[in-house]
Order: C-alpha cells, then sequence, then structure tokens
C-alpha cells in the first residue's frame, strides 16, 4: 500500500524494490488517493493512527521484522528457479503410494494452472458453486465405481490420513465399545506411522499382525476394525475375501487401503467383502509433488453416511424443480456438533480431486486400461527379466510393483541411482521396483543394465490371474464417455468453471477465510519438474533444492511468529491444530503430567477447535463469551482454577473469531500458564497480525498458520491447504516426526504438500517485512472502510474499545427476521445475483454475516460490493413498507437464474429487472447463477452421492 499522507516515520521502512517489477503495489489493492479517502472516511490522519485504534499497544513489535527488503517478481522467480535447479529429478522405481504420472495437458493448462479454478472457495453456497461440485460428483462416481462401494465423499488429505480418519469410523460405529484396530504389517509404513499417531491420541490400540501367512489375525474378537492394502507395500495381490468373512462375524469391519489404478483391472473391494476403502488418487494425473498435495478418497456403505468424515457432494433440486449439486449432510458438521464431530477436517483436497476426477473423464474406460495394462505389462517384463537373471522374484500374483531378492540390496539400489534410477530397499537383501505410467523400454534398458542384463526381446502381454481379475465394465457413465476429443473436453471444463463465482470474477468477502490474492508469479514454480516430478522419499542428495526452501521457509515464519521452530508436515489447518495440540499432550506427559487433558475453548472458537481437540485424546471444556464478543475473563479463570491439576490447553482465536483485538489477550495467556497449562493460538486470524504483532510475544506457545490464507496459496475450492505449525523450544522436540523414522507424525510425506510451497515462498520473499506489514495494514484498513461504509444500515456487532475492528467484522441480519421476514440466508442468495459471494453466514453468530476483505481488494471493489449490501438493505425497508410482498420479493426468490427470468411465464409482483439486475454495473457484465435456490433438506431426505442417470437430468 502507498502510504497515505500524514503516515508517520515508523510505518515508513525502506522502500526496496520499487520499479515496474515491484509486486506488493499489484497485491495490495488500497494505495495513494483511494487509501486516503479510506483513511478520512473511517476518522483517521494516517494508517499508524488507525492501527493504533485497532491493536492493542502492548502486544505490538517494537521493531520490524528481520526479513529483508521486498523484490521483484522476475528477480524473485530467478532466485527461486536456482534453488530448485538444485533438486534432481531421477526415475522414480520407489512407489509406496506414490508414482510417477502424465497430468493430460488440457487438465495442466485448463484446470490446474487455470485461476477459475484454483481460486474458488468450498462450496458452501451451492448455487454458485455448480462447476465444480459437478466435478467433485464425477469424482465420487469415479471412486464408488472402481471401489464398488456405493458412496464415497469428495476427498481427504492423503492415503495415510484417510487410512487414520477409517480407523476412527470403524471405532465410532462400534459405539467405542472395541478399543482395537488391526494393522497388516504389508500396509505403506508411513499409513502405519499414521494410523498409530492418531490411536494413541484416542486411545486406541494398534496391533500390527500379518494375515498374508493364511491365518486368521490374534485378538479379531477385540477389534473394531482391520486395515489390509490391496495390493500390499510389496506389490502382492492377496485374496481378503476369508478374513472380511472372519472379521464380520467377529463384529469388526475391513478397511482396504487400494491402489486406485490397479482397481482399473482387478476384483474391486466390495465386491470382496470390504466395508471401506480408502486410497490416494495421485497417480489419476497429480504430481509425485515431493508427497503432495494429493487427493485422498474414502468410500463405504450408505449405511455408515453419516460416520463419514469429510464432504459429500449430492444431488437435490432448486426451487424450479431442475437437478442441482450441493454439500450433503457434513456440510457445517463441526460448527453444529463441535466436539461431538466424527471428524476435524475441514480443508481437503478439492482442486486434487477435480483433476483426478477429470483425468478420469479425460481417458475413459478405455484409456485407463490401457493405461493400467501397460503397466502392469511392464512390470510382468521387469519380473520375467530379473528372473532369467538368477535373482529371486516373488511368486505371487502382482500388479505394478515385484518384490526382488538381490544378495546386496544397497549395492544394488547405488548401482541403479548412477543410472539415474531410484528403488526401495525393503530390508538388507530384498528391493520393491515399481513401474507407472511413465515408464517406457528405455527406463526397463536401464534398470535391467544396473543388473548386468538386458531388457528381454518381447514386453510381457498383461494378465491378471483369473481370481483377481475383475469382470464387467467400469465407469459406464456418459460423463466418462463422450469428452475425450480435446475440443469436446475443453468446452465441457470451460462450461463447468463459468458456472462458478471465484476470485476471477469478484471479491469473496468470507470472514475467517482470508481469500486474498493468489499471483500468477506464485503459482508459476508448482508444475516446474524439478518441483513437481519428485517422490518424497527420494534420497536426501537428489532434493537440496527443496530442504533449501523448506530451510528459508522455516526461518521466515519463525521470525513472523516469533517462535523457535516451525514443522511443515501438517496439510491442512485441522491438521495443524491436532499437530500442536498432540505437542502440547506429549509435552506434558513427558513431565509425567499425564493428567493433563483438559483444553478450554471459547464458545466462538471455530468448529474444528474442539474437534481437533478430542481427536487429540483431550476433553473439551467451554470459555464463555462476554456480550462485547470478548473471553469471559473470569469465566476463563474460574475454569482454570477448577481444572488446575488437569488443565492442558487453551486454545484461542487472535484477533477473535468476533473481528476483534482483544485487550486482555496477553491476561488470557498468563492466567492458563499460572495453571500450568500451554496456550495453543490458532492462526486463522493471522492475516491481522503480521508485521505487527507475533503470537510468541502475545503468550501463545504453539499456533498453526493457514498458508492458504494469509501465505496465498489457493483455496482451490476446498483445498489444497497447508497447516505447518510453529512452537517454542519447550514445545520443539514434539513436533511431528517423519513418517518412517520418527514420532508422532500426522500426515504421509514428511514435509506434508511441499508442490505448493513455492507459492508461500515466492510471496513472503516478494514482499518482504515493509511489503507484509503494509498488507497487514491494509487488510484492516479496508475492514474498518467497509464496517464504517455500512454503518447506519446494518449494525455492527463488535468493536475494540476505540470503535474500530480488525480485518473483519460482523453485521447483524437478525431484526430483519421480525421485521420483514428476510433471513440471513435470503441476503446470502440475494448476493448472488449482484455477482457475489456471500460473506461467512451465521458464524460465529446465528444469523449474521461476517465480512472479511483482505488486503488485495480495490476501494473500488469494496465499494461495489458495499453498495449491494446498501442496495440490499433498501430492498428490505420496501418489505417493510409493504412496497414489496413479504412473500413475494426479490430477496425470497434469490438467486435469479437467466432461465426463470427469460421465461414466459414470470408469476412474481415485482419487475424481472429488479430479479436480474439490481445494480447498474450488471448491465456491462452479468454472472447468471446457473441454478435457482437449492432445496437442503429434499438431498438429504434423498441421498444420492453419483452422477445420476442421464434421464433424470432431462426436463421431462
Amino acid at each position: 500500500m502507498t502510504p497515505p499522507a500524514h503516515q508517520s516515520a515508523r510505518s515508513q521502512a525502506p522502500t526496496g524494490h520499487t520499479g515496474a517489477d515491484a509486486f506488493a503495489p499489484r497485491h495490495i489493492g488500497p494505495t495513494g488517493d483511494d487509501a486516503r479517502r479510506m483513511l478520512e472516511l473511517v476518522g483517521c490522519a494516517s494508517i499508524d493512527e488507525l492501527i493504533d485504534q485497532a491493536v492493542p499497544e502492548d502486544i505490538r513489535l517494537k521493531q520490524p521484522l528481520d526479513l529483508g527488503g521486498p523484490q521483484g517478481e522476475h528477480e524473485t522467480l530467478q532466485r527461486l528457479r536456482k534453488i530448485a535447479d538444485k533438486n534432481t529429478v531421477c526415475r522414480s522405481m520407489i512407489g509406496m503410494g506414490y508414482h510417477g504420472t502424465v497430468t493430460p495437458a488440457p487438465i495442466l493448462r485448463n484446470i490446474l494452472e487455470n485461476p477459475l479454478w484454483y481460486t474458488a472457495y468450498t462450496p458452501y453456497q451451492a448455487e454458485i458453486s455448480q462447476g465444480r461440485l459437478e466435478a467433485l460428483l464425477n469424482f465420487q462416481t469415479m471412486v464408488s465405481d472402481l471401489t464398488g462401494l456405493p458412496l464415497a465423499n469428495a476427498s481427504l488429505l492423503d492415503e495415510a490420513t484417510a487410512a487414520a480418519e477409517a480407523m476412527a469410523m470403524c471405532h465410532a460405529i462400534a459405539r467405542q465399545k472395541k478399543p482395537v484396530f488391526l494393522v497388516a504389517d504389508d500396509c505403506h509404513p508411513q499409513t502405519i506411522a499414521v494410523v498409530k499417531t492418531r490411536a494413541k491420541s484416542m486411545g486406541i490400540e494398534v496391533r500390527v499382525v500379518t494375515p498374508s501367512q493364511g491365518q486368521e489375525p490374534v485378538g479379531l474378537e477385540d477389534a473394531c476394525g482391520v486395515l489390509m492394502q490391496y495390493p500390499t507395500t510389496d506389490g502382492r495381490i492377496e485374496d481378503y475375501a476369508p478374513l472380511a468373512e472372519k472379521a464380520h462375524e467377529a463384529g469388526a469391519l475391513l478397511v482396504a487401503a487400494c491402489d486406485i489404478l490397479s482397481l482399473v483391472l482387478l476384483k474391486p473391494p466390495g465386491a470382496w467383502g470390504a466395508d471401506i476403502a480408502v486410497g490416494s488418487t495421485q497417480r489419476f494425473g497429480v504430481p509425485m509433488g515431493f508427497g503432495g498435495p494429493h487427493a485422498a478418497y474414502m468410500a463405504t456403505h450408505e449405511k455408515y453416511a453419516r460416520k463419514m468424515p469429510g464432504r459429500i457432494v449430492g444431488v437435490s433440486k432448486d426451487a424450479h424443480g431442475n437437478p442441482a449439486y450441493r454439500l450433503a449432510i457434513q456440510t457445517r458438521e463441526q460448527h453444529i456438533k463441535r466436539d461431538r464431530a466424527t471428524s476435524n477436517i475441514c480443508t481437503a483436497q478439492v482442486l486434487l480431486a477435480v483433476v483426478a476426477g477429470m483425468y478420469a473423464v479425460y481417458h475413459g474406460p478405455d484409456g485407463l486400461k490401457q493405461i493400467a495394462e501397460r503397466m502392469h505389462g511392464h512390470a510382468l517384463t521387469v519380473a520375467r527379466g530379473l528372473r532369467s537373471l538368477g535373482l529371486g522374484v516373488t511368486a505371487s500374483p502382482f500388479f505394478d510393483t515385484v518384490r526382488v531378492e538381490v544378495g546386496d540390496a544397497d549395492e544394488a539400489i547405488a548401482k541403479a541411482r548412477k543410472a539415474g534410477i531410484n528403488l526401495r530397499k525393503l530390508d538388507n537383501v530384498t528391493l520393491c521396483i515399481n513401474v507407472d505410467e511413465t515408464t517406457d523400454a528405455g527406463d526397463l534398458d536401464d534398470l535391467f543394465a544396473c543388473f548386468g542384463g538386458s531388457t528381454p526381446a518381447e514386453v510381457a502381454r498383461p494378465s491378471t490371474p483369473g481370481p483377481f481379475a475383475r469382470t464387467g465394465a467400469i465407469l459406464a457413465h456418459p460423463v466418462f464417455n463422450q469428452y475425450h476429443s480435446e475440443h469436446e473436453f475443453l468446452r465441457y471444463t470451460t462450461r463447468l468453471a463459468a458456472k462458478d463465482i471465484t476470485l476471477a470474477d469478484s471479491m469473496i468477502p468470507l470472514g475467517s477465510c482470508t481469500m486474498k490474492l493468489n499471483a500468477a508469479s506464485q503459482m508459476l514454480a508448482i508444475t516446474w519438474p524439478v518441483f513437481s516430478d519428485i517422490h518424497p522419499y527420494a534420497p536426501a542428495d537428489q532434493t537440496a533444492g527443496y530442504a533449501e526452501l523448506f530451510k528459508d521457509l522455516e526461518t521466515w515464519l519463525a521470525e513472523i511468529t516469533g517462535f523457535s521452530a516451525v514443522s511443515l508436515q501438517p496439510n491442512a489447518g485441522s491438521q495443524g491444530e491436532y499437530a500442536g495440540l498432540l505437542a502440547i499432550r506429549r509435552y506434558h506427559e513427558s513431565r509425567g503430567d499425564k493428567q493433563r487433558d483438559v483444553c478450554l475453548i471459547p464458545v466462538s472458537a471455530h468448529g474444528t477447535n474442539p474437534a481437533s481437540a478430542v481427536i487429540a485424546g483431550m476433553r473439551v471444556v467451554p470459555v464463555g463469551c462476554k456480550g462485547n464478543g470478548d473471553i469471559d475473563i473470569d469465566d476463563l479463570r474460574a475454569k482454570a482454577d477448577k481444572y488446575k491439576d488437569q488443565l492442558a490447553a487453551l486454545m484461542v482465536t487472535y484477533p477473535s473469531t468476533h473481528g476483534v483485538f482483544e485487550t486482555t489477550i496477553k491476561e488470557v495467556c498468563q492466567i492458563i500458564h499460572d495453571h500450568g497449562g500451554l496456550v495453543y493460538m490458532d492462526g486463522a486470524n493471522m492475516n491481522a497480525q503480521v508485521g505487527l504483532c507475533r503470537p510468541g510475544d502475545i503468550g501463545a506457545d504453539v499456533c498453526h498458520l493457514n498458508l492458504h490464507k494469509t501465505f496465498c496459496i489457493p483455496h482451490g475450492g476446498g483445498g489444497p491447504g497447508m497447516g505447518p505449525i510453529a512452537c517454542n523450544d519447550q514445545l520443539a522436540p514434539f513436533l511431528p516426526g517423519d513418517p518412517l523414522t520418527g514420532d508422532g507424525p500426522v500426515s504421509a510425506a514428511p514435509h506434508g504438500s511441499p508442490m505448493i510451497l513455492p507459492i508461500t515462498w515466492m510471496y513472503i520473499a516478494m514482499m518482504g517485512a515493509q511489503g507484509l506489514t503494509q498488507a497487514t495494514q491494509a487488510a484492516i484498513l479496508s475492514a474498518n472502510y467497509m464496517a464504517t461504509r455500512l454503518r447506519g444500515h446494518y449494525d455492527v456487532l463488535y468493536t475494540g474499545e476505540s470503535g474500530k475492528v480488525a480485518h473483519e467484522f460482523i453485521i447483524d441480519c437478525r431484526p430483519f427476521e421480525k421485521s420483514a421476514g428476510v433471513r440471513v440466508e435470503d441476503i446470502a442468495k440475494r448476493l448472488m445475483d449482484f455477482g457475489f459471494h456471500s460473506p461467512t453466514m451465521s458464524w460465529p453468530v446465528a444469523g449474521t454475516l461476517m465480512i472479511e476483505p483482505t488486503e488485495s481488494e480495490s476501494k473500488a471493489e469494496l465499494d461495489r460490493f458495499c453498495d449491494a449490501l446498501i442496495t440490499i438493505r433498501g430492498e428490505i425497508k420496501r418489505i417493510e413498507t409493504g412496497d414489496l410482498d413479504k412473500d413475494d420479493n426479490p430477496l425470497k426468490h434469490a438467486p435469479h437464474t437467466a432461465a426463470a427470468v427469460s421465461d414466459d411465464h414470470w408469476p412474481h409482483t415485482y419487475p424481472r429487472s429488479l430479479g436480474a439486475y439490481p445494480a447498474p454495473w450488471l448491465r456491462e457484465h452479468k454472472y447468471w447463477p446457473p441454478v435457482g435456490r437449492i432445496d437442503n433438506p429434499y438431498g438429504d431426505r434423498h441421498l444420492v452421492c453419483t452422477c445420476p442417470p442421464i434421464s433424470d437430468l432431462s426436463e421431462d
């Protein structure tokens, strides 16, 4: 932000990069005269005066952040390229759930790199999210079809966490009466590790068993579930039908962790008795990316729908009787159930699920079979060739991974590395060799040369063993069979994108969600092969670039938060909460304080807070809030005193979820410390802190950061996200460990989702300390400007002692229900007619809207949104005075579709023009909602979560 007039010297840090390549002026919306006019309206002579009024003096930074000055976009990309080039991309034959894949160019360019897809928000407002909801329904249909189970969700974070979620689901279905979960020892090792972490915190005993020897696992009668890998981590295809039958007889569920591509050829788990299937869809066109992000999946039977974690897309109907998509059942589960939620998952991996689903749409069933059969043929060729060299190759059926005894595994791996090939060491004498979609004849030649042989004359023909072969058609729905030409595929994905409101259309002012600019220069590097084509367990000498990137980010994030240690492993904000609370639990246990398990949480907290506390093994005790929204200090002190011997932690969001910098925050932290607890700060509102204050200085012991909010990773329509945690010295030893060698991992890969970390690296490097501080100031200025403009039309519920808000604020819509019969939902839907996504609705206070503009929106866009809300208030006034009918008005029937407005029959008492064009700018450009208001209860009563037959979509 260009410093406003009369700005004091303490805001005027060195200017840094000021040329045409400077990034901060392109990132920050309010500049120059616009910023001055905004300050005038809020009654401040300078930005410093506003910050003095909004942010308590005792928590303010006394000196600028030590991050260096801003850099230009071009020079920063060049610097990042030099770092990236320190990575070495080798041919990965490691497998273990991560595989080389080919992202079809139309998917890469038109979805993964397209802001119409990656800047969307989670589709809570379904009417303006029909495009990605349909894409997610394709994903669910694909997963359901390939697993042979009728109900799939819209993605989870990674395969290992999906397995942990399945364990929790089994435990819940057993009503917590069977606290044992069996895990096969031939599951992927990172999966076993993450499941153990979750089990320990939930009080579940994990027993690692060897079921592949044809015997019933010991303890099946005590188990709520059994986890198997299909095929196994070393490639074998086992018959688990007898085990499934025995598990069911014992009252346990069978969970199958499946390779999604193998299911194109293999008998689906639903056909041999699995109750839950989980896995990763990474090899459906999503790059390895050194571990993520990737869309995991889960499928099960419909009777377990309400126990299923994550989001489920369902089919309902709109106000005109037309089919419409929506999130079903769990739409806002954490906010409703809180500490009784089935999972703490909030962000999933929507963008990657869209990519994986579109991979199936693009290739279709025949294309997927060709890919799978070619891969299987290569694996058979590897096995045949190695046998001919006298090496011991497994006799078991396999799909894409060959287990081979080589005598000295380390020597064989070293030879392969010299040839640019990475193999997996299973033990001192055994290797696993995995082939994938990218494997070609040249790779096989080089592989056999490492063992002193040559490729067999013919590539083996694929031949899935009879008992395991899949029968019948797959992916028979028309969506998987009609978009195989690039023109048709391009037009299909473009039609879907046009149905949604994204940041490419207008501001998305969601409170607590920070929908800011995702700059093109930040996004460029994520598909560079030196970042995207690396296996998460590649040798360290091949990943020096990533190591430097991680070191930079850990150093910068530690400086920004005021802490000494950072873990990049949590791959979502919810995972960051979970990891931070686990660190607190482990800290107390290390001191012999195992009884410290009480977590105090204000009643205004985000719903994932209590859900995370529960899965971290804590008991949740709510703390009240006062009428002005602040934490009730007296209630906090009383609860801390009552539980002084059991107190583990306080979870607190700062600024508060009411959009205010509470002046008592240091006192709050001190009360907890005085009673033996630690303070966890939710980083959801960090966009109001960066450069002004720091959690560590305030008194927090650990916090998580939403890189997909404050630090510019796009929301992707509901993921990917990143939730790294920062902490002080006493908690540093208890951060998540490496899944293969450490303790307490929470994600499948050591660094979560590294492929998207260059986005945050670019943002911080280009902004520098000065730019980051100015961004925070602009966010606070924009929120106060909007709050000032809307006062007199709406009541702003909460402010600080000076009458100012932080970076977001809440307007009260409750009075309108009594005066005009207008509910907050009506206002949210009416905003769609103006081309806007609604602010956060009915949270943290029912019947309100929480507005967060961020620093990236111009004054013109802020005014346009304010004008829309003011116009809507005028319409409510007309209802109050009787000028508009209380039941038949544009709010009650919003949103208005083009089909409804242009229909020969117009059943309303208000004119069509009022319904469709309530603001003058809409005459220049109009977004048309593709469906009318959706009937949510109908969708839950008639649960349909796969692509409906074409007959159901016809007008008849």
